[in-house]
């Protein structure tokens, strides 16, 4: 997977992900190593994250506030910001703080780093995670990155993480900011909280069951971050779904035939209001959002239909 670089590591490029010990960015460290990349990570225990994720060639510490390490941000030729508190579960206030703080501030801290930098030694591109909360509840109307954005908590959050991103485009940095959907993997994310349920044979729809859910292989989100880092006419939002989104009711019908267990318990939306409080409606709204741009830009998905997908991951 070839990397722009401004010359300095043709062979073996350097490349710092924040996030690196996440779900995402642990396969997406390996897939890098694996084509010769030399990968930097950043951690809060930068010995645990050498320890927890073996592709890192290089761990420094994370701060909570200040510039990055020198070491971590010098002479790259690029980076992939993954690192942000989780949005899953109820949104108290003391949350809130903490899930803007790490996406808005966090991004703000590494632009501000690598603007200390020489114009010589700055990466070449930054990947930079986002969400499909930008777009809000979207009910049946199609999804594509020129939709505008919603004026929700998760959305806000969402154009502020985006905005500090793109200040690294007047530092002559590509900027690409995946719109992340739900992202489909056995060890974690949505799919993991849902199997003991459906395991178990109490699954089913959630809510309505009428809304759209979009969803990503973890396979093809990893190859969505490498081709966004080796396209470099690649620039802006660019949708980090499946291109064939499926309703609520659909996705718990496929879920249970791969499991071979019945999916007949809903879950009604009052419930989950109760349990999850605001963040309920990130569970319930339909967004049925389209990855034009990655499709647009030649993006071949390994899995565009969710049976193949939850086969491969499951089977």
């Amino acid at each position: 997977m070839p990397i722009p670089s401004a010359g300095t590591h043709p062979s073996n490029p350097r490349v710092l992900v924040t996030g690196a010990t996440g779900l995402v960015g642990s396969r997406l460290c390996a897939r890098l190593a694996a084509s010769g990349a030399h990968v930097i990570g950043l951690s809060r225990r930068p010995e645990a994250a050498r320890r927890a994720v073996p592709a890192l060639a290089e761990a420094w510490p994370l701060p909570g506030s200040g510039p990055l390490p020198g070491g971590a941000v010098h002479r790259l030729d690029a980076v992939v910001h993954l690192a942000g508190e989780s949005v899953a579960g109820r949104w108290t206030e003391a949350r809130k703080q903490a899930i803007e703080a790490s996406r808005i501030a966090g991004t703000r801290q590494l632009v501000d780093s690598l603007a200390a930098e020489p114009a010589d030694a700055r990466p070449r591109v930054l990947v930079a995670a986002s969400a499909i909360g930008f777009y809000g509840e979207t009910g049946e109307r199609e999804v594509r990155e020129d939709a505008p954005p919603a004026d929700d908590f998760l959305a806000r959050v969402c154009v502020g993480w985006e905005a500090e991103a793109r200040r690294a485009e007047a530092l002559g940095i590509r900027v690409v900011s995946l719109r992340i959907g739900l992202v489909m993997a056995k060890e974690g994310g949505a799919l993991a909280r849902m199997l003991p349920l459906f395991r178990a044979g109490l699954g089913g729809s959630i809510g309505s069951g009428r809304q759209y859910w979009p969803w990503i292989h973890i396979a093809d989100l990893v190859g969505l971050v490498e081709h966004a880092l080796a396209h470099d006419t690649l620039s802006g939002p660019v949708n980090a779904t499946a291109p064939t989104p499926v309703r609520q009711a659909e996705f718990a019908r496929i879920l249970g035939r791969v499991l071979h267990r019945p999916a007949l318990l809903p879950t009604p939306a009052f419930a989950l209001r109760t349990v999850l409080g605001e963040f309920a409606g990130e569970v319930t709204g339909s967004r049925n959002v389209l990855p034009a741009r990655a499709l647009e830009s030649g993006y071949a998905f390994r899995f565009a239909g969710l049976e193949p997908a939850l086969r491969d991951l499951l089977g």
